[in-house]
Order: C-alpha cells, then structure tokens, then sequence
C-alpha cells in the first residue's frame, strides 16, 4: 500500500509540468461544453460514449507518461525561444500542441475514421486547446517554459510553470470548476465573435506575447504574492474563457453544419 501511495506521489509530480492543472483544463472543456449546439452535443456524446468532455479534460497528462501515448509527449508545448518570433521558431521535429490540435482536428473532421480514432482524437483535442492557452506551454525550451526559472511563491520555493499551472489560478478563488464557469463565463455575443476570430497561430502568437510578459515581469529569483495573484489573475480568467469558447468553435465547425460561425475545419 506505501509503495502505491508513492507511485501515486510520483505520477504528480511529473504530471505537474504539462499543463494547466486540473482546475484548468476542467473549465475549458465545461465553458465549451456550455456553447456546443444540440447538434454538436448528440455528436459529441455519441464519440465520448455519452461521457462529459470534463471527465476527458485532463486523460492525456497521465495518457502521455504511458508507452502507448509517449509521442504524445511534445504536443502539450510549442517552445518560442528569446530572440525568435512564433514563426521563425525552428519547428520540433516530433509535433508540438499547434500541429498536434491541427492533428486531431483532421481525424474528427474525417467520416472514414473509426469509432476509437475518433474517441482519442477528441480527448486529446479538449486537452490540447486547454495547453495552448497556458501561456508558458509558449515559452522558452532553453527553461522548459519555465521550470527551470526559481521564484518563491508566498515563500515556497517553487517554479515560474508550476506556478502558472495551479498556484495562481487556485490562489485568485476556491471554486469548483462549474464555479468558474458559472462566473467567467459571460461573453456577450459580439465578444464571442471576436474572441473565436481567427486560426490557430493567431491564438498562439497572442500566448507567446503573454509568455514574453511573464518572463520580462518575472525574472529568476522573483517573490511572488498578492500583487502578482492580483496583475495575473484575470490574464487567466481570459484565457481560460477563451480556451473554452474556441474549443466550442472548433467542435461546432467539425460537427454542425448549420452553425452560424462555421469555419472548414481545414482551414484552423
């Protein structure tokens, strides 16, 4: 029994530097789900087996420490080092989160794929567009994004990505995850519209600029507190509505013809 709870114990730690932390992920995919159209939702349901794309939100962080998933690995992050732009980034030879949504994109747009393709596909998807608007899952792999850059976190010693992960979302509030959903959720129509503008290097490159101000705001050695929950606590919220809002969009385009902003799932 010690050595499960210690294996336990270790899975935590390395799941710690993919993503978002759970709280994240779980409401990204509860504001998308909030904004699938019926059409989508049946869609959706039948692909996931009438689960809730929140149960799936978090799968691949765990999915990507296992053999079957390891190439999964590299497609949590794209790495924009100091010095390089979103587009003259050299590209990572295994995949990174943009190629790897485009990826999973194509399959669920694709009617001769099976059932499992289709299945995976979505619950890399609903993870994926999570990653992608962590602002670090954009930032330098010469500090893997932050885990190599020390701060101190209310006196803690910890990492400037694992505080981006968790520590200041769960700092702002306590809520549950339909808590904040409940409260974040509430674009109206035409900032719906604008927020799922565009493709997917334009939402990036606007992660990389975030990254980039992080960096410049929190250099190495940095003590963070209060001030830095308050300054950084809504970037967060943003993101965290625009990465369930686009999630929506995207499933929306691939699924129901009839939505009024589709977009060619190509075309993403």
């Amino acid at each position: 029994m010690n050595r499960f709870f210690a294996s336990l114990a270790a899975m935590a730690v390395g799941v710690a530097a993919f993503a978002w932390g759970q709280k994240g992920h779980d409401v990204t995919a509860a504001i998308a789900e909030a904004h699938l159209t019926p059409s989508t939702q049946k869609a959706v349901a039948e692909v996931l087996d009438g689960m809730s794309p929140v149960y799936w939100a978090n799968w691949l962080d765990n999915a990507s420490h296992t053999p079957e998933y390891a190439y999964s690995k590299t497609w949590h992050y794209k790495n924009v080092d100091a010095g390089k732009t979103y587009f003259t980034q050299p590209a990572a030879p295994d995949g990174d989160v943009v190629t790897a949504i485009r990826y999973n994109i194509g399959i669920l747009a694709d009617s001769t794929r099976g059932h499992d393709e289709h299945a995976l596909a979505m619950k890399m998807l609903v993870h994926l567009v999570g990653d992608m608007h962590q602002p670090m899952h954009m930032g330098h792999a010469t500090d893997y994004g932050g885990n190599r850059i020390k701060v101190k976190y209310f006196g803690r010693e910890k990492n400037l990505h694992s505080v981006w992960d968790t520590d200041l979302l769960e700092s702002s509030h306590r809520w549950s995850y339909s808590e904040w959903r409940d409260q974040l959720d509430r674009l109206d129509e035409g900032e719906r519209v604008v927020a799922v503008s565009g493709n997917l290097d334009d939402w990036a490159q606007r992660c990389v600029e975030i990254a980039s101000d992080i960096y410049d705001k929190t250099p190495d050695g940095s003590s963070l507190s209060y001030n830095q929950v308050a300054h950084w606590a809504p970037v967060i919220e943003r993101q965290l509505v625009l990465a369930g809002n686009r999630l929506a969009h995207i499933l929306n385009s691939i699924y129901d013809p009839g939505y009024g902003y589709r977009k060619e799932p190509s075309s993403f």
